[in-house]
Protein backbone atom coordinates (compact mmCIF):
# COMPACT_ATOMS: atom_id res chain seq x y z
CA UNK A 1 0.00 0.00 0.00
CA UNK A 2 2.88 2.61 0.62
CA UNK A 3 4.76 1.50 -2.18
CA UNK A 4 1.85 2.04 -4.16
CA UNK A 5 1.37 5.53 -3.02
CA UNK A 6 5.23 6.52 -3.64
CA UNK A 7 4.59 5.53 -7.29
CA UNK A 8 1.38 6.90 -8.10
CA UNK A 9 1.92 10.09 -6.61
CA UNK A 10 4.50 11.09 -9.98
CA UNK A 11 2.56 9.75 -12.22
CA UNK A 12 -0.59 12.29 -11.27
CA UNK A 13 2.02 15.30 -11.09
CA UNK A 14 3.04 14.06 -14.45
CA UNK A 15 0.00 13.83 -15.83
CA UNK A 16 -1.13 17.69 -14.26
CA UNK A 17 2.23 18.74 -15.30
CA UNK A 18 1.25 17.72 -19.16
CA UNK A 19 -2.46 19.49 -18.61
CA UNK A 20 -0.74 22.79 -17.53
CA UNK A 21 1.86 23.06 -20.63
CA UNK A 22 -1.21 22.18 -23.05
CA UNK A 23 -3.20 24.96 -21.28
CA UNK A 24 -0.46 27.40 -21.22
CA UNK A 25 0.47 26.02 -25.18
CA UNK A 26 -2.91 27.10 -26.43
CA UNK A 27 -2.69 30.99 -25.21
CA UNK A 28 1.12 31.21 -25.66
CA UNK A 29 2.64 34.59 -26.86
CA UNK A 30 4.29 33.43 -29.07
CA UNK A 31 3.85 34.32 -32.34
CA UNK A 32 2.43 32.06 -35.24
CA UNK A 33 2.70 32.36 -39.02
CA UNK A 34 0.26 34.44 -40.60
CA UNK A 35 -2.15 33.28 -43.09
CA UNK A 36 -1.47 34.50 -46.91
CA UNK A 37 -3.45 37.32 -47.58
CA UNK A 38 -5.47 37.32 -50.92
CA UNK A 39 -4.14 38.84 -54.00
CA UNK A 40 -5.87 41.78 -54.63
CA UNK A 41 -7.11 42.18 -58.52
CA UNK A 42 -5.08 45.85 -58.72
CA UNK A 43 -2.17 44.18 -57.62
CA UNK A 44 -2.48 41.19 -60.46
CA UNK A 45 -3.14 44.24 -62.97
CA UNK A 46 -0.12 46.02 -61.70
CA UNK A 47 2.31 43.39 -61.93
CA UNK A 48 0.97 42.12 -65.82
CA UNK A 49 2.64 43.61 -68.80
CA UNK A 50 0.24 44.80 -70.99
CA UNK A 51 0.96 43.56 -75.04
CA UNK A 52 1.62 46.71 -76.80
CA UNK A 53 -1.46 47.99 -79.06
CA UNK A 54 -0.92 48.10 -82.72
CA UNK A 55 -0.30 51.04 -84.46
CA UNK A 56 -2.84 51.52 -87.56
CA UNK A 57 -1.58 54.45 -89.40
CA UNK A 58 -4.26 56.97 -91.02
CA UNK A 59 -4.93 56.43 -94.66
CA UNK A 60 -6.64 58.44 -97.10
CA UNK A 61 -9.69 57.96 -97.65
CA UNK A 62 -10.05 57.67 -100.96
CA UNK A 63 -7.60 55.32 -101.44
CA UNK A 64 -6.92 53.72 -98.52
CA UNK A 65 -3.02 54.31 -98.34
CA UNK A 66 -1.28 54.57 -95.32
CA UNK A 67 0.31 57.58 -94.54
CA UNK A 68 1.79 59.76 -91.95
CA UNK A 69 0.59 62.99 -93.32
CA UNK A 70 -3.06 62.69 -94.37
CA UNK A 71 -3.99 65.87 -94.82
CA UNK A 72 -7.40 67.72 -94.21
CA UNK A 73 -9.15 68.77 -96.69
CA UNK A 74 -12.00 68.79 -99.82
CA UNK A 75 -12.59 66.10 -102.77
CA UNK A 76 -11.96 67.89 -105.98
CA UNK A 77 -13.96 66.14 -109.13
CA UNK A 78 -13.01 67.64 -111.82
CA UNK A 79 -15.05 67.02 -115.46
CA UNK A 80 -12.51 65.90 -118.25
CA UNK A 81 -13.05 64.75 -121.77
CA UNK A 82 -11.75 61.81 -123.75
CA UNK A 83 -12.00 62.02 -127.44
CA UNK A 84 -9.15 60.76 -129.46
CA UNK A 85 -8.08 64.11 -130.22
CA UNK A 86 -7.40 65.34 -126.95
CA UNK A 87 -5.33 62.40 -125.63
CA UNK A 88 -2.91 62.21 -123.35
CA UNK A 89 -4.54 64.44 -120.89
CA UNK A 90 -2.88 65.99 -117.87
CA UNK A 91 -3.19 65.22 -114.43
CA UNK A 92 -5.27 62.25 -115.09
CA UNK A 93 -2.63 59.61 -113.77
CA UNK A 94 -2.99 61.51 -110.35
CA UNK A 95 -6.30 61.03 -109.62
CA UNK A 96 -7.77 58.72 -106.91
CA UNK A 97 -10.71 57.84 -108.50
CA UNK A 98 -11.77 58.09 -112.06
CA UNK A 99 -15.18 57.60 -112.90
CA UNK A 100 -15.81 56.50 -116.92
CA UNK A 101 -19.39 57.39 -118.40
CA UNK A 102 -20.88 57.84 -122.34
CA UNK A 103 -21.85 61.00 -122.88
CA UNK A 104 -23.67 62.19 -126.26
CA UNK A 105 -22.25 60.65 -129.92
CA UNK A 106 -20.50 57.25 -127.96
CA UNK A 107 -17.25 59.00 -126.68
CA UNK A 108 -16.38 58.81 -122.89
CA UNK A 109 -15.73 61.47 -120.13
CA UNK A 110 -13.83 61.49 -116.88
CA UNK A 111 -15.17 62.69 -113.81
CA UNK A 112 -11.43 62.30 -112.16
CA UNK A 113 -11.39 63.20 -108.17
CA UNK A 114 -8.18 64.50 -106.32
CA UNK A 115 -7.74 64.28 -103.07
CA UNK A 116 -4.34 62.57 -101.65
CA UNK A 117 -2.71 64.05 -104.54
CA UNK A 118 -3.07 67.86 -105.90
CA UNK A 119 -1.61 68.31 -109.57
CA UNK A 120 0.17 71.01 -110.52
CA UNK A 121 -2.55 71.08 -113.73
CA UNK A 122 -5.13 69.16 -115.06
CA UNK A 123 -7.31 69.17 -118.21
CA UNK A 124 -9.33 69.41 -120.81
CA UNK A 125 -11.35 70.50 -118.69
CA UNK A 126 -15.35 69.80 -120.25
CA UNK A 127 -19.31 70.62 -119.44
CA UNK A 128 -21.00 68.55 -117.00
CA UNK A 129 -23.62 65.75 -117.46
CA UNK A 130 -26.81 64.75 -115.64
CA UNK A 131 -25.22 61.45 -114.05
CA UNK A 132 -21.99 63.84 -112.11
CA UNK A 133 -24.39 64.51 -109.18
CA UNK A 134 -24.72 61.07 -108.42
CA UNK A 135 -21.07 60.32 -108.38
CA UNK A 136 -19.99 63.37 -106.90
CA UNK A 137 -22.57 63.94 -104.11
CA UNK A 138 -21.44 61.57 -101.90
CA UNK A 139 -18.06 63.20 -101.55
CA UNK A 140 -19.47 66.59 -100.39
CA UNK A 141 -16.96 69.01 -101.93
CA UNK A 142 -15.56 70.84 -104.90
CA UNK A 143 -16.80 70.19 -108.77
CA UNK A 144 -14.38 71.86 -110.90
CA UNK A 145 -15.60 71.99 -114.80
CA UNK A 146 -16.14 74.16 -117.88
CA UNK A 147 -20.05 74.46 -119.42
CA UNK A 148 -22.97 72.25 -118.70
CA UNK A 149 -26.90 73.25 -119.26
CA UNK A 150 -28.20 75.30 -116.78
CA UNK A 151 -30.27 72.58 -115.27
CA UNK A 152 -27.45 70.12 -114.97
CA UNK A 153 -25.31 72.43 -113.12
CA UNK A 154 -28.53 73.04 -111.14
CA UNK A 155 -28.50 69.56 -109.71
CA UNK A 156 -25.14 69.88 -108.41
CA UNK A 157 -25.68 73.07 -106.66
CA UNK A 158 -28.47 71.13 -104.97
CA UNK A 159 -26.80 67.66 -104.12
CA UNK A 160 -24.27 69.68 -101.73
CA UNK A 161 -21.67 70.02 -103.90
CA UNK A 162 -19.66 73.54 -104.36
CA UNK A 163 -19.78 74.58 -107.92
CA UNK A 164 -16.09 76.01 -109.58
CA UNK A 165 -17.24 77.61 -112.93
CA UNK A 166 -15.30 78.29 -116.00
CA UNK A 167 -18.42 80.06 -117.32
CA UNK A 168 -18.74 82.23 -114.23
CA UNK A 169 -15.68 83.63 -113.94
CA UNK A 170 -14.32 81.47 -111.08
CA UNK A 171 -10.29 81.48 -110.68
CA UNK A 172 -7.97 78.85 -111.78
CA UNK A 173 -9.34 78.07 -115.29
CA UNK A 174 -7.41 78.97 -118.97
CA UNK A 175 -6.80 78.42 -122.21
CA UNK A 176 -3.75 76.89 -123.76
CA UNK A 177 -2.73 77.39 -126.92
CA UNK A 178 -1.75 74.66 -129.70
CA UNK A 179 -5.44 73.09 -129.30
CA UNK A 180 -8.06 74.84 -130.28
CA UNK A 181 -11.55 75.14 -128.71
CA UNK A 182 -13.08 73.77 -126.52
CA UNK A 183 -10.38 71.56 -125.93
CA UNK A 184 -7.94 74.03 -124.86
CA UNK A 185 -9.29 74.64 -120.94
CA UNK A 186 -7.14 73.81 -118.10
CA UNK A 187 -7.12 74.29 -114.72
CA UNK A 188 -5.15 74.47 -111.40
CA UNK A 189 -6.25 72.08 -108.73
CA UNK A 190 -5.11 74.30 -105.77
CA UNK A 191 -6.77 77.60 -106.78
CA UNK A 192 -10.21 75.43 -107.17
CA UNK A 193 -9.55 73.97 -104.08
CA UNK A 194 -8.53 77.33 -102.26
CA UNK A 195 -12.37 78.72 -103.39
CA UNK A 196 -13.78 76.06 -101.10
CA UNK A 197 -16.09 77.43 -98.50
CA UNK A 198 -16.72 76.95 -94.87
CA UNK A 199 -19.37 74.14 -95.52
CA UNK A 200 -17.18 72.39 -98.20
CA UNK A 201 -13.55 72.26 -96.27
CA UNK A 202 -13.71 68.84 -94.92
CA UNK A 203 -12.09 65.54 -95.90
CA UNK A 204 -14.66 63.00 -97.74
CA UNK A 205 -15.88 59.61 -96.17
CA UNK A 206 -14.51 56.55 -97.69
CA UNK A 207 -16.23 55.78 -100.91
CA UNK A 208 -15.51 52.18 -101.22
CA UNK A 209 -14.85 49.16 -98.55
CA UNK A 210 -11.23 48.81 -98.78
CA UNK A 211 -8.87 46.52 -97.46
CA UNK A 212 -6.16 47.44 -95.27
CA UNK A 213 -3.52 45.21 -96.75
CA UNK A 214 -3.53 44.26 -100.62
CA UNK A 215 -4.08 40.34 -100.44
CA UNK A 216 -7.18 41.34 -98.25
CA UNK A 217 -8.98 42.34 -100.73
CA UNK A 218 -12.02 40.39 -101.92
CA UNK A 219 -10.95 39.57 -105.58
CA UNK A 220 -7.35 39.01 -104.46
CA UNK A 221 -8.70 36.50 -101.92
CA UNK A 222 -11.17 34.62 -103.61
CA UNK A 223 -11.33 35.68 -107.13
CA UNK A 224 -11.13 34.38 -110.49
CA UNK A 225 -7.63 34.30 -112.43
CA UNK A 226 -8.05 37.08 -115.41
CA UNK A 227 -5.34 38.80 -117.36
CA UNK A 228 -7.55 41.35 -119.45
CA UNK A 229 -10.53 42.99 -118.75
CA UNK A 230 -12.20 44.56 -122.05
CA UNK A 231 -15.09 47.18 -122.09
CA UNK A 232 -17.12 47.96 -125.02
CA UNK A 233 -18.80 51.41 -123.63
CA UNK A 234 -19.61 52.10 -127.34
CA UNK A 235 -19.15 51.42 -131.05
CA UNK A 236 -16.59 54.44 -130.17
CA UNK A 237 -15.30 53.38 -127.34
CA UNK A 238 -13.56 50.03 -126.02
CA UNK A 239 -11.19 50.72 -123.29
CA UNK A 240 -9.36 47.87 -121.81
CA UNK A 241 -7.07 46.72 -118.99
CA UNK A 242 -4.53 44.51 -118.41
CA UNK A 243 -2.78 43.05 -115.25
CA UNK A 244 0.55 43.75 -115.02
CA UNK A 245 2.20 41.89 -111.86
CA UNK A 246 5.38 44.15 -111.61
CA UNK A 247 3.55 47.20 -111.06
CA UNK A 248 0.75 45.02 -109.26
CA UNK A 249 -1.85 47.63 -111.20
CA UNK A 250 -4.02 46.70 -113.95
CA UNK A 251 -2.40 49.33 -117.09
CA UNK A 252 -5.29 50.92 -119.52
CA UNK A 253 -5.65 51.00 -122.98
CA UNK A 254 -8.07 52.78 -125.58
CA UNK A 255 -8.82 50.49 -128.64
CA UNK A 256 -5.36 48.73 -127.97
CA UNK A 257 -3.10 51.51 -127.57
CA UNK A 258 -1.31 52.24 -124.15
CA UNK A 259 -3.10 54.89 -122.69
CA UNK A 260 -0.78 57.61 -121.28
CA UNK A 261 -0.86 61.09 -119.38
CA UNK A 262 0.62 63.91 -120.76
CA UNK A 263 3.33 63.35 -117.61
CA UNK A 264 4.52 60.35 -119.81
CA UNK A 265 3.13 57.41 -117.47
CA UNK A 266 1.00 55.05 -118.13
CA UNK A 267 -2.87 55.13 -116.82
CA UNK A 268 -2.87 52.29 -114.28
CA UNK A 269 -5.25 51.31 -111.43
CA UNK A 270 -5.30 49.09 -108.23
CA UNK A 271 -9.01 48.64 -108.66
CA UNK A 272 -11.22 48.26 -111.53
CA UNK A 273 -14.79 48.64 -110.78
CA UNK A 274 -16.87 47.93 -113.78
CA UNK A 275 -20.71 48.76 -113.28
CA UNK A 276 -23.50 47.63 -115.72
CA UNK A 277 -26.26 50.84 -115.72
CA UNK A 278 -29.13 51.73 -117.81
CA UNK A 279 -28.59 54.50 -120.39
CA UNK A 280 -31.53 56.40 -121.14
CA UNK A 281 -32.54 59.66 -122.79
CA UNK A 282 -32.01 62.88 -120.63
CA UNK A 283 -34.49 64.50 -122.35
CA UNK A 284 -31.64 67.22 -123.78
CA UNK A 285 -29.96 67.46 -126.46
CA UNK A 286 -26.09 69.51 -126.69
CA UNK A 287 -25.71 72.24 -129.08
CA UNK A 288 -24.90 70.02 -131.91
CA UNK A 289 -28.56 68.63 -131.65
CA UNK A 290 -27.27 65.36 -130.89
CA UNK A 291 -29.51 63.32 -127.52
CA UNK A 292 -27.31 63.45 -124.37
CA UNK A 293 -27.67 60.71 -122.47
CA UNK A 294 -27.87 59.65 -119.08
CA UNK A 295 -26.65 56.62 -116.89
CA UNK A 296 -28.46 56.11 -114.27
CA UNK A 297 -26.82 55.39 -110.91
CA UNK A 298 -29.63 55.14 -108.17
CA UNK A 299 -30.97 51.84 -107.38
CA UNK A 300 -29.04 48.24 -108.06
CA UNK A 301 -27.67 46.37 -110.50
CA UNK A 302 -24.53 43.87 -111.75
CA UNK A 303 -21.00 44.81 -111.22
CA UNK A 304 -17.06 43.20 -111.65
CA UNK A 305 -14.76 44.21 -109.55
CA UNK A 306 -10.51 43.18 -110.28
CA UNK A 307 -7.99 43.38 -108.36
CA UNK A 308 -5.05 41.84 -108.09
CA UNK A 309 -5.12 39.79 -111.25
CA UNK A 310 -8.47 38.26 -110.06
CA UNK A 311 -12.02 39.40 -110.66
CA UNK A 312 -15.00 38.95 -108.49
CA UNK A 313 -18.58 39.04 -109.55
CA UNK A 314 -20.39 41.48 -107.49
CA UNK A 315 -23.77 43.27 -107.21
CA UNK A 316 -23.70 47.34 -106.88
CA UNK A 317 -26.83 49.35 -104.87
CA UNK A 318 -27.13 53.03 -104.10
CA UNK A 319 -30.33 54.68 -102.49
CA UNK A 320 -29.63 57.77 -103.62
CA UNK A 321 -27.87 60.69 -104.51
CA UNK A 322 -25.91 61.33 -101.48
CA UNK A 323 -24.95 57.61 -100.60
CA UNK A 324 -21.45 56.02 -101.80
CA UNK A 325 -22.01 53.44 -103.56
CA UNK A 326 -22.36 49.98 -102.03
CA UNK A 327 -20.72 46.82 -103.62
CA UNK A 328 -21.43 43.19 -102.51
CA UNK A 329 -20.50 39.76 -103.15
CA UNK A 330 -22.18 36.59 -103.69
CA UNK A 331 -21.51 35.61 -100.39
CA UNK A 332 -23.55 38.67 -99.37
CA UNK A 333 -20.59 39.97 -98.03
CA UNK A 334 -19.22 43.61 -98.86
CA UNK A 335 -16.50 43.68 -101.35
CA UNK A 336 -13.22 45.20 -100.62
CA UNK A 337 -10.84 46.94 -102.81
CA UNK A 338 -7.05 47.21 -102.24
CA UNK A 339 -5.35 50.08 -101.14
CA UNK A 340 -4.89 52.31 -104.34
CA UNK A 341 -6.40 53.83 -107.08
CA UNK A 342 -9.48 53.28 -108.71
CA UNK A 343 -11.36 53.39 -111.58
CA UNK A 344 -15.22 53.24 -112.43
CA UNK A 345 -16.40 52.13 -115.46
CA UNK A 346 -20.20 53.02 -116.05
CA UNK A 347 -21.10 50.43 -119.08
CA UNK A 348 -24.32 50.42 -120.72
CA UNK A 349 -26.94 47.65 -120.40
CA UNK A 350 -27.47 46.05 -123.76
CA UNK A 351 -24.88 47.96 -126.24
CA UNK A 352 -22.13 47.41 -123.72
CA UNK A 353 -20.13 44.41 -122.90
CA UNK A 354 -17.59 43.00 -120.73
CA UNK A 355 -15.32 40.33 -121.49
CA UNK A 356 -12.53 38.93 -119.40
CA UNK A 357 -9.11 36.69 -120.96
Amino acid sequence: MHTLARTSAPRLLLTGALGLVLALGGCSDEPTEAPVPSTRAADIAADKVSPPQPVVPPTWPLTGVAAADVVNRPALAVKIENPPEVRPQTGLDQADVVWEQVVEGGVTRFVAVYHSVVPDEVGPIRSVRPMDPAIAAPLHGVMAFSGGQPGFVRALADAGLQIVSHDEGDPGFYRTRGRAAPHNVFGTPATFLSQADAGHQASPGEQFRIARRPELATAAASGTPAGTVALTMSRSSQPSWTWDAATATWLRSESGTPANAASGARLAATNVVVLRVDLIDSGTTDPAGSPVPETRLTGTGEALVATGGRTVAATWSKDDLATPLALVGADGQPVQLAPGKTWVELVPNGTGSVTLG
